[in-house]
């Protein structure tokens, strides 16, 4: 059950289902200005919390630290719009509680005082407490992990010319003389003394001969890397300002 008490802790809270599955963040409680409580929630939603839906509070919880009310994200994010930040009219509760299933309502004002709300009520006590609160939004700015591309080894068959130098030798003839001495007469001399004779001699040559074998070079795989950038997000806030007029001079205290 949500009370007056835990209306400030619940600002800015995580809005669950029944099941834990995040709807969005509360923005704003609106509270019923002649009992003080508190009976509508705006949710806010969408990627950089374009949208506010609001959902009633009647059958919600604050369970460890968040706000957890009976309907889906679908059933939050498809209620009526209406402008938040303002009162709500008994057309705009009426067509709201229409829609979540519920009867007819009493007026409702946002608790955060920025609106015209019941004379002499503020949301730090009963309407017959001499004190007012003042109140303004503080921005929470988290991050999302989003899915921005994809990358992908792949393996495929190239052909490249390659061109490497093999030294090879080959034999050529040459005609080589030599005079009669006393060592090679007796060669010379052996034999008939004139004849005709033919003399063979096999030429070789050394030519280059290819062999290929595919070996492993090198292994690659994918990796990622975290880089940290700063940017900038801007929202508007809004905060209350209390005035005192004392009947002859306005003051102002900021």
């Amino acid at each position: 059950m949500i009370s007056e008490q835990n209306i400030a802790s619940l600002i800015g809270a995580n809005v669950t289902d029944t099941e834990g599955n995040k709807i969005g963040k509360v923005g704003q409680i609106y509270v019923d200005p002649t009992t003080g409580r508190p009976n509508w929630a705006t949710v806010v939603t969408g990627l950089f919390g374009t949208s506010e839906s609001f959902v009633p509070l009647d059958q919600a919880d604050a369970v460890d630290g968040e706000l957890r009310v009976p309907h889906t994200k679908d059933v939050v994010k498809d209620a009526p719009r209406i402008d938040s930040g303002t009162d709500l009219t008994d057309a705009e509760q009426n067509e709201l509680y229409t829609y979540y299933g519920h009867g007819g309502a009493p007026a409702t004002a946002p608790a955060d005082g920025n609106t015209a709300q019941a004379e002499g009520y503020d949301t730090s006590g009963p309407t017959t407490d001499d004190a007012m609160t003042r109140s303004e939004e503080q921005l929470h700015v988290g991050t999302e992990r989003v899915e921005t591309g994809r990358a992908r080894l792949r393996k495929y068959v190239v052909t490249e010319q390659e061109t490497v130098s093999v030294p090879v030798s080959h034999e050529e003839v040459r005609l080589e003389r030599e005079p009669i001495t006393d060592g090679n007469v007796g060669d010379a001399l052996d034999g008939p003394d004139i004849s005709e004779e033919e003399h063979e001699v096999v030429l070789t040559e050394e030519r280059p001969v290819i062999a290929k074998e595919t070996v492993p070079v090198e292994r690659v795989r994918i990796g990622t890397e975290t880089k940290t950038d700063t940017e900038q997000v801007s929202a508007e806030v809004r905060k209350e300002e209390i005035e005192l007029e004392d009947g002859t001079t306005h003051h102002t205290d900021r």
